[in-house]
């Protein structure tokens, strides 16, 4: 199905509701979502499911969004397709094509084959960047015979949040690709799409971090400072 195609069926597509995906800590629904003979197996999280927290404002589900639009700016498609709606059964929220993964790997399990290297460190990048706060080893899925990368929301803090898993390639260079997209980014400057979904702070931030890591040409290595250990919990 063509991505404009998807993103139009997961935008106005009727939506019917599955059930709510076990273990996850907000409302996080399996859908079907249809438009007229296509349809596409999705991923509901509407607002008015998300938890209080105390460190991130409300809307993660916009969250979800700008961390699939900082993927595709990259030209790096980490992130399964990814849009905002304003209605649904529950209200607003995000949409994410559902990916087939193989109900076994995740980060703990793929670091080990060479093969997934390449992705592994340019997702070790991108989380540096939109600054995730959870990278479990669970929100690595082996689909469609590549890498994804879901469960995004707690990304874009202002604050310095990284945890994350993969620090395995701490002090890697950058490869040349992933170093270009990099600096092509950082040299345009973020769209209005990116934009609006993040505040000035956040987006200073980001600019912020972006810059620094092309300063650096390198994935940063993991330091034991004394603090809090930059781990999400539970790992997987």
């Amino acid at each position: 199905m063509p991505d404009e195609t998807v993103a139009r069926v997961l935008t106005d597509g009727a939506m019917e509701v599955h059930g709510r995906i076990a273990g996850s800590s907000n409302a996080t629904l399996l859908v079907t979502c249809r438009l007229g003979e296509e349809e596409l197996m999705a991923v509901y999280k509407p607002s008015k499911g998300e938890r209080p927290l105390w460190d991130f404002p409300g809307g993660l589900f916009r969250r979800e969004v700008a961390a699939y639009l900082l993927s595709e700016l990259l030209g790096w498609g980490l992130v399964p397709e990814t849009v905002e709606r304003r209605e649904g059964p529950f209200g607003e929220g995000s949409v994410q094509r559902y990916v087939l993964e193989d109900g076994t790997s995740h980060y703990f399990t793929l670091r080990d084959d060479p093969r997934w290297h390449p992705t592994l460190m340019r997702l070790c990048a991108f989380d540096v960047v939109a600054n995730n706060a959870d990278r479990k080893s669970g929100h690595v899925l082996l689909a469609e015979d590549r890498l994804w990368a879901i469960d995004n929301g707690l990304c874009f803090n202002e604050d310095d949040k990284l945890r994350t898993v993969i620090w395995d390639f701490g002090g890697a260079p950058l490869a040349a690709e992933d170093a270009a997209a990099l600096e092509r980014l950082a040299r345009d400057g973020l769209p209005p799409a990116l934009c609006r979904l993040l505040t000035p702070g956040e987006l200073a931030a980001l600019s912020d971090r972006l810059a620094w890591l092309v300063h650096l040409g390198a994935l940063p290595e993991l330091v034991d400072d004394g603090g809090w250990p930059p781990y999400p919990w539970p790992l997987v």
